[in-house]
């Protein structure tokens, strides 16, 4: 369990802690607006009305006793360059700021950022990848060199273990779990025998994958 700090409460900042409360973790959540907070109380450990830019308002959320604090203002980013600075000034262990573009992300980290995120930015890679690529039903992108994909097997491979083929060998790939509808086994033994109806999570360098992937078109 975790403790975290999120400031700033709108869409991303509500799923953020939807999300962080679920899997068990002890938050807070600041917003200027009281509203903003109305839905979430009953959830969290603490919610405070705040406006963040402010030094005495931040001192009195202790921020260096948390794991993580994110700082999800999405539309004010000169608020939220502040806050990032004022957060590691205040001895914050790991903070995570939101970005739009990558101007933002260079001044965010050089005035205490630890890690920048670019959720819209993410989505839409992610949405086109998937769009563009038959047979890639979700993709994540590590690198710029290496992603993860949950595609189809090919059709040779039906009937054939992952032994037989040889498969890390003859196709420079990885393979992290088998799904099977909701399921997904992360535990593949080599004598496991591909089956229809089943996707595949592989991990490997995009081309290496993407040579897969004309062969399932």
């Amino acid at each position: 369990m975790k403790t975290a700090l999120i400031i700033g409460m709108g869409k991303f900042g509500h799923h953020l802690c939807h999300r962080l409360v679920s899997l068990g973790n002890q938050v807070m959540i600041v917003d200027e607006n009281e509203e903003a907070l109305e839905d979430m109380v009953e959830e969290v450990t603490s919610a405070k009305i705040g406006d963040c830019t402010k030094e005495d308002v931040l001192k009195t959320l202790g921020v260096g006793n948390f794991d993580y604090c994110f700082v999800c203002i999405g539309n004010n980013f000169q608020s939220s360059l502040e806050i990032t600075s004022l957060l590691k000034e205040m001895g914050a262990k790991h903070v995570i700021s939101k970005a739009v573009r990558d101007i933002q992300a260079k001044f965010l980290l050089r005035n205490g950022a630890d890690e920048v995120i670019y959720p819209d930015r993410d989505i839409a890679e992610r949405l086109a990848v998937r769009c563009s690529v038959s047979n890639v039903f979700d993709y994540i992108e590590l690198t710029k060199e290496y992603s993860i994909y949950e595609i189809l097997p090919l059709k040779e491979w039906i009937g054939k273990s992952v032994m037989e083929l040889n498969f890390r060998a003859v196709y420079h790939v990885n393979i992290l779990g088998v799904k099977e509808g909701n399921h997904t086994n992360f535990m593949i033994p080599a004598d496991h025998v591909f089956k229809e109806g089943e996707h595949l999570i592989v991990m490997g360098d995009n081309d290496d994958v993407f040579k897969i992937l004309k062969r399932l078109n």
